[in-house]
């Protein structure tokens, strides 16, 4: 019986070889969409799930004066894990992890940038990063120990044991190879390819231990399994002022370590959203993308119901059952749903590392007992969802009716394929619109007056020779005739992380404990940057005391309720001066965020930091040759190291950015695949109205009328859709938008631009049969009358 079922589907599919091409194809493209989403998702959920459930992430969290937890950073004091292991219980392991550093690897003959990490002892007892040589409670005791990746154990050492082996580090020290970890897999939110104990970290950046207001690198623990971790939180909110009642207006809590990747927002302190909301929206993108494809087949398989009308009345006649045509009909809508799987598989395989460099991603297609089962259960819904409703049309007609021809063409339920047809159209508008909208965020972005000049900007890592001898680095650039300005700071002025709550100001209330963001830095930064001072002056060596002056932006004084800022007392730490000037807001994060408030501080001679230099309009290539031959010359034993403030800044969008391209994508996707669908609606409404428009011809009818005639239907239906998409997609957008502090506007032509394109789409995709039937020769239609 099976074997008929399935004989039988394969001689329709071939008979019908238009239709049946539109509906495999169409379910081809929605499945591969679909499935290369799926892969997507799959890999943002795997994120750092093979870490315990026990280990979590501090959270720092500004408490204001009500309360309530304004803005949350990962950024803790350095005292932090040793207070944490001791005072409370519930705590097992706890260490400082500092972020990445680009560092120099040196060994023999071999000079490398490697990506290292600074990190607590306890760093392989919290972390699920295999050890293949090393203990876990040993590898980071001594502070000269280096724990290095296999891949790097390869690559140094070409498969010698290499433990005991040296690396010098930065060109500064020596570190002895105490451990190998296995490769940190492409999963993981925190990648290195060596880790160094944090105690010469320390050493380099006193200001990371030396008081409980500074805030700079990451602290993970782990909770013992009989903790609550409720009562934990409870227990240590206030820990900080517990230490010093000075950062009273700081509160902590724990973030589960494998929810931080997608969960990374947080609303007064409790996680309100991050990557997991573009995980929710691409699934719900890939279920419409695969239902707009089984829409197809359901408005094609009804539209041609009457064509098989006779076949099912000859089947009833001799006896067969209501059931054993659903069961005919659904095997048809099945083998065309296996037919377009096996189809995506090839497709997907041919497009994947394409995907993975749009996605940026390392995603891999195991073809594995799991992937089958998947693959079969999309098989199966596809086929179910796509036939289930034409199997029920066609086995329900009756049989009479059927042999005597007294079904007329396109009867059945011409409203639902109608509706099907608005629904298509209205979320291919709805991907349009949204695609539109990002597209014109990331443009706001791109072009927006940040209040500094990032264009023609290199950044280069300031160390050793370089640091010492920076003064005539920097003549000899300025010298070459193709350097407009150098200058030397602590942090890229666009992405400032460095925060201090130890200043005081001339009027400034006991208790308020504001934290202003810092940036320490030479006498050429706001020339180099090009920020523009809004009252006061900039630093100058004509002022033997401005080392302990400070210059604020416009914010800080709003912030600080300074109405004659400059003149006015400011010290930080030790060091008192006063605000010799008050520069215009720039923004020092992501348009996500508001300014925050900001103060310079100057440091003529940095031991490091970063150089900006901005070269001279046209002469990028001859700039950059000079900077490295000055480089290689102050600094033989280190790389030339840069990159450019333009790529800085897009990299605070990288989310952005992909998710972005993939919308594209996506939104073209589906729109080809409604598209096809009403193509062959259009084809079929061309062929049962042969007769009609034969007679109008006859008659007199012109063919822009019978065209007219043939495609309004059809635009009717996109208008509705237009109707429906349009306060969807602005209440989406709205939303979205909400996410960034500075944004575009949603414009209302977007909007009848979406409307139109669409409605050109679908004039251009039915007029090919509109025209064809329109020019037929009217004798041909009509011979059989």
């Amino acid at each position: 019986m099976i074997r008929n079922y399935l004989k039988t589907a394969w001689r329709n599919l071939v008979k019908n070889k238009a239709f049946s091409f539109i509906n495999i194809f169409g379910l081809t493209l929605g499945i591969t969409c679909s499935l290369l989403i799926f892969l997507w998702v799959q890999d943002e959920l795997g994120y750092d799930n093979f870490h315990s459930d026990a280990l979590y992430k501090v959270m720092l969290h500004n408490e204001d004066k009500s309360g309530h937890l304004a803005y949350s950073m990962d950024a803790t004091p350095g005292l932090l894990p040793d207070a944490l292991k001791k005072q409370v219980p519930e705590v097992q392991y706890a260490a400082t992890v500092v972020w990445n550093y680009d560092m120099i690897v040196t060994v023999d003959k071999k000079i490398i940038k490697e990506n290292g990490r600074y990190a607590g002892s306890d760093f392989f007892k919290l972390f699920n990063f295999p050890l293949l040589q090393g203990d876990a409670a040993t590898v980071l005791s001594s502070p000269d120990n280096i724990v290095i990746t296999q891949k790097l154990a390869l690559k140094y050492f070409n498969g010698q044991n290499p433990i005991g082996k040296i690396l010098r580090i930065e060109n500064k020290r020596d570190y002895t190879v105490s451990g190998v970890a296995a490769d940190v897999p492409d999963n993981s939110s925190l990648k290195f390819d060596f880790v160094l104990p944090i105690q010469h970290c320390f050493e380099d950046n006193g200001w990371m231990i030396t008081g409980w207001g500074h805030y700079g690198p990451a602290t993970y623990l782990t909770l013992r399994k009989d903790a609550d971790i409720d009562k934990v939180n409870k227990k240590i909110k206030h820990f900080l002022t517990q230490q010093d009642e000075k950062v009273n207006d700081k509160a902590i809590s724990l973030a589960q370590f494998k929810n931080v990747y997608l969960h990374g927002s947080f609303t007064n302190g409790i996680p309100s959203g991050g990557r997991i909301d573009y995980v929710r929206l691409f699934s719900v993108v890939a279920a419409f993308i695969l239902l707009i494809g089984c829409i197809n087949f359901i408005n094609l398989s009804t539209a041609r119901s009457v064509k098989r009308a006779k076949e099912v009345g000859v089947r009833k006649a001799i006896g067969a059952a209501k059931n054993a045509l659903f069961r005919q009909f659904i095997s048809e809508a099945l083998m065309t749903s296996f037919i377009a799987v096996l189809v995506s598989i090839v497709l997907i395989l041919l497009l994947l590392p394409a995907f993975n460099q749009l996605a940026a991603k390392q995603i891999v297609l195991h073809i594995n007992a799991s992937f089958m089962l998947a693959l079969l259960i999309v098989v199966l819904v596809t086929g179910f969802v796509a036939g289930s409703y034409p199997a029920f049309v066609l086995s329900a007609f009756n049989p009479v009716m059927a042999l005597k021809g007294a079904l007329k063409p396109g009867s059945k339920n011409p409203v639902l394929r109608k509706s099907l047809v608005v629904f298509q159209f209205a979320l291919s508008i709805m991907l349009m619109i949204c695609t539109a909208v990002v597209y014109k965020q990331m443009n706001y972005i791109e072009t927006k007056n940040l209040g500094l000049d990032r264009t023609a900007i290199v950044y280069l890592p300031v160390q050793e020779e370089l640091a010492k001898n920076f003064t005539s680095f920097r003549n000899q650039l300025m010298q070459s005739g193709k350097i407009e300005n150098v200058s030397e700071a602590s942090s890229i002025p666009t992405n400032v992380n460095w925060y201090s709550d130890n200043i005081k100001w001339e009027g400034k209330s006991p208790d308020d404990k504001t934290a202003l963001a810092e940036i320490d830095a030479d006498y050429h930064f706001l020339s180099t940057m090009k920020i523009e001072l809004k009252e006061g002056r900039d630093f100058s060596a004509s002022y033997g005391t401005d080392t302990a002056n400070f210059i604020i932006n416009e914010t800080a004084a709003l912030v600080m309720n300074l109405k004659n800022p400059v003149g006015a007392m400011f010290s930080h730490q030790e060091t008192k001066g006063i605000i010799i000037g008050v520069v215009k807001d720039f923004h020092m994060h992501s348009l996500h965020d508001p300014i925050a408030p900001l103060f310079i501080t100057l440091q003529p001679h940095m031991e490091s930091g970063l150089a900006a230099v901005r070269m001279q309009a046209g002469k990028t290539k001859d700039a950059m040759l000079v900077i490295e031959n000055a480089v290689k010359q102050f600094n033989p034993l280190f790389p030339f190291d840069y990159f450019f403030a333009d790529d800085a800044f897009k990299q605070q969008y990288k989310d952005e950015l992909i998710i972005g391209k993939l919308s594209d994508v996506f939104a073209f996707l589906a729109i080809v695949i409604s598209s096809m669908g009403l193509f062959g609606l259009a084809m079929f409404t061309a062929e049962q109205r042969t007769k009609e428009i034969g007679i109008r011809k006859v008659l007199g009818a012109s063919v822009s009328g019978i065209f007219v005639m043939l495609s309004k239907d059809f635009l009717q239906l996109i208008i509705i859709a237009a109707v429906i998409a349009f306060p969807l997609s602005w209440w989406i957008m709205h939303n979205w938008l909400q996410g960034y502090t500075y944004k575009t506007g949603m414009s209302w032509w977007l909007f009848a631009a979406a409307g139109l394109a669409t409605s050109l789409i679908a004039l251009i995709t039915i007029s090919f049969q509109a025209i064809k039937a329109a020019l037929m020769n009217p004798v041909k239609s009509l011979r059989t009358e």
